[in-house]
């Protein structure tokens, strides 16, 4: 998420089987290459996406044919925005560091509220009765959706072993889709245990992409249940993929 040195991350990397999880590649759609994408869902049949980076940070709406912009608000230039997840005719951002977390209203993007967290704030969803948030260990704080309070925590493993710099999230069909940090893959959650069930290898889409950016990574996971779609993206992508997962 961060623009730090890939090479002390990568030494971080714990080994995983590989992928099991076949996909294939749906459609492909034109995504802004300036946005630095923390947040990504799918809600009301249209697209929204969160964006980071101090003093360029915004939540925005999307047209999914062509990525345009419909509308966006900004966040004040002291904050690095994170993920955004849908509750009700609400939506809730995260910020970085500041430990601080804003509620807007969805239809205007107008400002409602706030509220504090404990630690660092990246990535939220939802399963339609708790609201699900990662920090970039191997933790899932789950949260009241309509106080925001912690409720309690999931420990994400991998053979017993945790799996650290969960990202931005997605839920879809009972599981918890997350992107790991500076990884070309996404872990498919078991939300009651943290149990990953299996992977989702991304990266011949990574590949597809050339973009030429250390912090280009993959970021971005919506899913539109009524068409069951499932898209991802990365951070500076110049594409928005729709794929189909082979259960």
């Amino acid at each position: 998420m961060r623009r730090l040195v890939i090479a002390a991350l990568l030494c971080l990397i714990p080994a995983v089987a590989q992928a099991d999880t076949r996909w294939t590649l749906v459609k492909t759609y034109p995504h802004d290459p300036k946005a630095f994408t923390e947040g990504l869902l799918w809600a009301d049949g249209g697209l929204y996406e969160s964006t980071g980076l101090n003093g360029v940070s915004d939540i925005r709406q999307v047209r999914l044919k062509d990525g345009k912009v419909l509308r966006r608000t900004t966040l004040d230039r002291q904050y690095f925005g994170e993920g955004i997840v849908n509750w009700g005719d609400k939506i809730v951002s995260l910020t970085w560091r500041h430990r601080l977390g804003f509620v807007w209203n969805r239809k205007d993007f107008k400002q409602t509220g706030t509220f504090r967290y404990e630690g660092e704030g990246w990535a939220l969803t939802q399963d339609g009765k708790q609201i699900i948030m990662s920090d970039g260990t191997a933790q899932l704080r789950l949260l009241d959706p309509d106080t925001l309070a912690e409720k309690r925590r999931v420990t994400v493993t991998w053979n017993g072993q945790p799996v650290e710099r969960l990202n931005e999230l997605e839920y879809v069909k009972g599981e918890v889709l997350a992107n790991i940090w500076y990884e070309n893959r996404i872990a498919r959650i078991n939300p009651a245990t943290g149990a990953v069930i299996d992977w989702i290898d991304l990266s011949p889409l990574a590949a597809k992409v050339q973009v030429n950016d250390r912090d280009a990574v993959l970021n971005g996971i919506a899913y539109d249940a009524a068409k069951d779609r499932l898209f991802v993206t990365g951070k500076f992508w110049p594409h928005l993929f729709e794929i189909k997962l082979q259960r």
